[in-house]
């Protein structure tokens, strides 16, 4: 049974010869428990970067907080020695229960990291009483200290895709492994220079290993991946939701287009309609699709444009290129013909970018995992309401979504 304090928080902060608990106390004014750790001159000295024995410098007082001791804060503080290494000079002598830069001990970071996993970094600082600086920082170890411990390893499948930064059209690249949905960089902006940067990185062997690349049609994506990726024009893919997106897009405009030259006539027919056509048809309650039956009975611009988009969605199920590429010339033909400028202008990006669309569904690639990862970044950005930091928001995104080993070693 421990009955000296000192040797119970030896135990509490996993430490042993040569260093030990000298003191503890209790200081009331301060409301905080203070922890004196002292190191034995006679253990030596080993220098941090090699282990090899070196002769004492000097010392330098430091502190650090510890998990609190029930309503206390706990303060453990420190002469650390400094040592004089014959080949890598002076360097502070490793402590035990903290990392080497840290104003925490590795068990206080631990639940900091796991609180960081629940709520926002104010929400963090707030419950155990640290600045936003403190807390902010101990993500931005945490997500170093993963990157520095991630093994390189061949990633087949790619997802590469942009996410809205702040409102004012700021973006930032977000490069993805489909096969787990861990984010493995993000980068500024969504410039060809951006996804370079990625590429760049990446040995011959980790390049050539890539089977597929799912992305929007965003042409600096394409000449970068085209430029690094050997086979890329058989290996980008440009998937369902993102040809969907543009579709929706489209059907969107012309019912506006069209419900304001209704509104000019005295028709309200389609007030209220905007989710009605854009909505997944499956997804429609009996009512919701009587009420699109009649609209479309009514020969309307924005009932020509949902059935050309709801078209295109059924021309994904093809197993051969030939096929595939054969239905969607069949469409291309009827949707240029439509007269809907908004449809029009869709089809001609598919016609120039069909052979990415084809290898989408030879394929069977869908780049849900960036979906499912943009998600995520979405919450991130309310939880945070918003980040001014292009640093700050990377170092989130990695931290929430990188698949790190996150936890300090001490």
């Amino acid at each position: 049974m421990l009955q000296d304090p000192r040797d119970l928080y030896s135990k509490i902060l996993g430490i042993s010869r040569p260093w030990q608990v000298a003191e503890v106390e209790l200081r009331e004014p301060e409301r905080a428990v203070h922890v004196t750790v002292t190191y034995e001159a006679e253990a030596g000295y080993l220098c941090p970067q090699c282990g090899q024995a070196g002769s004492r410098k000097d010392g330098r007082l430091r502190r650090w907080r510890h998990l609190d001791t029930c309503q206390y804060p706990t303060i453990v503080s420190c002469d650390v020695p400094r040592v004089d290494c014959a080949e890598h000079g002076v360097h502070q002598v490793r402590v035990p229960w903290a990392e080497s830069s840290a104003r925490f001990t590795a068990l206080f970071e631990v639940v900091v990291i796991d609180w960081l996993k629940e709520t926002s970094i104010a929400g963090v600082a707030r419950r155990l009483s640290m600045s936003w600086d403190e807390a902010n920082g101990i993500m931005g170890r945490a997500v170093r200290r993963g990157l520095e411990r991630r093994k390189r390893e061949l990633v087949a499948h790619l997802g590469v895709d942009e996410t809205s930064f702040q409102k004012r059209h700021e973006y930032v690249t977000v490069v993805v492994d489909r096969a787990n949905g861990r984010v493995l960089d993000v980068m500024d902006d969504r410039k060809k220079a951006s996804l370079e940067g990625f590429f760049a990185q990446m040995t011959p062997e980790e390049l050539a290993a890539i089977e597929t690349v799912a992305m929007d049609m965003w042409e600096p994506y394409i000449l970068v991946t085209q430029d690094w990726v050997p086979g890329a024009e058989g290996k980008i893919c440009f998937d369902k939701f993102h040809v969907a997106k543009h579709l929706g897009e489209a059907v969107d405009q012309v019912r506006r287009r069209e419900h304001r030259a209704l509104q000019q006539d005295g028709d309200d027919i389609l007030t209220g309609t905007k989710y009605l056509w854009l909505q997944n048809p499956d997804h429609l309650s009996e009512e919701r699709w009587e009420e699109l039956e009649q609209l479309r009975s009514c020969a309307l611009q924005s009932a020509r444009a949902w059935s050309l988009k709801e078209a295109a969605m059924g021309l994904w199920g093809y197993l051969r290129p030939g096929w595939a590429r054969k239905a969607w010339k069949w469409w291309l033909g009827w949707a240029l013909r439509s007269r809907l400028e908004p449809v029009r202008k869709v089809a001609r990006m598919v016609r120039e970018y069909l052979w990415g669309i084809i290898n989408a569904i030879v394929k069977g690639v869908t780049n849900a995992a960036n979906e499912s990862v943009n998600s995520k970044i979405q919450w991130i950005k309310r939880m945070a309401c918003g980040f001014r930091s292009r640093v700050r928001f990377r170092n989130a995104i990695l931290f929430h979504c990188g698949g790190l080993d996150l936890y300090p070693a001490a």
